[in-house]
């Protein structure tokens, strides 16, 4: 057991994380005031670091009940729309902005590219900043440790940006397993789409000029420096190891969360690539296949969970569910209505970003960075739609001694296999908490409330655990991870990346 262990289920039981609570409790409006929060009856003065893309996304979903003071974007094309609709004092380094505006900042929504999301993070809950960070927490396992560790030493309220914990789907997928349905899970499967971003590319990315309006210097932040290259913004820096996460922090992240969640997983004892396509010296490799093993947890037996990276129909990363030939695997999202359950109470964010129908040219795709974004698919492109018995997608599925069940996209939809069990099968009663909203449920604990479902003492261990692909991708062999020692027993060539090399002068520090 590592030492950072708190229950999977306390994160859903927000009241049991009873050190986030004000001592003095909801009633004292003047005790929450004296620890930095604020009373449910007063706004929030909310500042934004990034503001275009899921930035600007987690921006307005803060200001449809909070106050924005201040905005902090380093490409002005980015943030375009964002920085005109707010009339607030605008920056370019949030280190700025958070000594000219501290004593005006209440918390800060951090959306920017994943390597930078720890040192704007902890630069803010030093400040004694509340701190919404997107998916992924970070893209390292250290700098996860050292989030969480900030978070206590700080007492800030916290929420990782993987807004798939707050549907009912998710909460619905853990009660099912807890309630035995499927007896015990010794295996579950993982698995992503092709993304739209750079991989297994043969070559570095070509450098080009600094584009008007980007600060390319603040852009780089922590990494060291190296020229421009249009092939790193706007969107398209997550295909690269200094700079993104791939897919893992895409879309690995919400396709986790139901089975870290309802397996109470912690921290596995090894990781292992079974198998990958592409080059991977520049940018994260085409697809492949990574397994986790975790020990026991209380009285659910040792498992393992494979990661299936950018599977499609077709390819040998693709698992196929035994015994599911024929299946439909994963379920629409927002399934339960069929069952009487409400879904969330506000969608998790904006699906893939497609053009207007009618201005697609013929085979013009857009990806995610949406409309004028550089497209880069994989070898075969992403595929077709789903293959019965297959598991492909955006999903998971969990193989139990007794059944099957199967989860979508960020956990927003949920049904046992096969389709003739889930058509009379009643829901479990409701055990868990619900959430109000993702961002509802942070900008709650912000006001002293209980702590949200993804508070950095729950989601650290799932962002720990995540990271670890990006080291098998690159170091090959089973690796024996040790949590506690943030270190693995068999691999000083695999312990180079538990820890990012950053900028002199830029290092990270509590």
């Amino acid at each position: 057991m590592t030492e950072h262990r708190i229950s999977r289920r306390t994160f859903f039981y927000g009241p049991l994380l009873t050190a986030a609570i004000p001592a003095g409790g909801f009633g004292s409006v003047a005790s929450l005031r004296s620890l930095g929060y604020k009373p449910y009856y007063d706004k929030l003065n909310v500042a934004s670091i990034g503001c275009g893309g899921q930035g600007g996304f987690i921006l307005n979903e803060a200001a449809r009940t909070e106050n924005i003071v201040a905005l902090c974007e380093v490409d002005d094309r980015r943030g375009a729309a964002n920085l005109k609709k707010f009339s607030v004092p605008r920056y370019k380094d949030y280190r700025v902005m958070l000594d000219k505006e501290g004593r005006n900042i209440d918390a800060c929504t951090i959306g920017i590219p994943d390597f930078m999301h720890a040192a704007a993070a902890l630069a803010c809950m030093q400040r004694g900043k509340h701190v919404y960070v997107e998916k992924p927490l970070t893209t390292t396992p250290w700098e996860a440790r050292l989030l969480r560790q900030a978070a206590e030493k700080y007492g800030v309220a916290t929420q990782m940006g993987n807004q798939g914990f707050s549907h009912e789907c998710h909460r619905v997928a853990a009660e099912i397993v807890w309630s035995g349905e499927i007896g015990e899970v010794r295996e579950a499967h993982i698995s992503v789409s092709p993304g739209t971003h750079p991989t297994g590319l043969e070559s570095p990315p070509p450098a080009a000029p600094v584009p008007e309006g980007l600060d390319w210097d603040l852009w780089l932040g922590v990494a060291p420096t190296r020229p421009y290259s249009s092939m790193y913004t706007p969107y398209n820096w997550r295909g690269f190891w200094d700079f993104g996460t791939g897919q893992i922090g895409n879309w690995a992240t919400h396709t986790a969360g139901p089975v870290h969640s309802a397996l109470l997983l912690d921290a596995p004892v090894s990781v292992e690539c079974l198998s990958q396509e592409g080059d991977r010296r520049y940018a994260m490799p085409h697809r492949g296949v990574i397994r986790f093993d975790f020990p026991a947890r209380g009285k659910m037996p040792p498992c393992s969970v494979y990661y299936h990276d950018a599977a499609r129909p077709g390819d040998r990363e693709a698992f196929a569910v035994p015994g599911m030939e024929g299946e439909t695997i994963l379920p629409p999202t927002n399934n339960l209505a069929e069952k009487g359950r409400p879904t969330a109470a506000r969608g998790p964010g904006p699906l893939m970003a497609t053009a207007p129908r009618g201005q697609l040219k013929p085979g013009e795709v857009v990806g995610a960075g949406g409309p004028g974004v550089a497209v880069f698919l994989p070898p075969g492109g992403r595929g077709g739609g789903a293959q019965p018995g297959l598991l492909t997608g955006n999903g998971s599925v969990f193989i139990g001694t007794k059944g099957v069940i199967a989860t979508s996209s960020r956990g927003e939809g949920v049904w046992l296999l096969p389709s003739s069990r889930w058509k009379d099968y009643a829901l479990p009663p409701p055990l868990l908490t619900r959430s109000p909203g993702h961002m509802l449920d942070w900008i709650r604990a912000c006001k002293g409330g209980s702590p949200s479902c993804s508070d950095f003492r729950a989601t650290v261990p799932f962002a720990e655990w995540l990271a670890l692909v990006l080291i098998a991708y690159r170091v090959p062999g089973k690796l024996a991870w040790d949590s506690r020692n943030l270190r693995f027993t068999n691999s000083p060539e695999a312990n180079r990346y538990v820890k990012p090399l950053y900028r002199k002068g830029r290092e990270l520090k509590l």
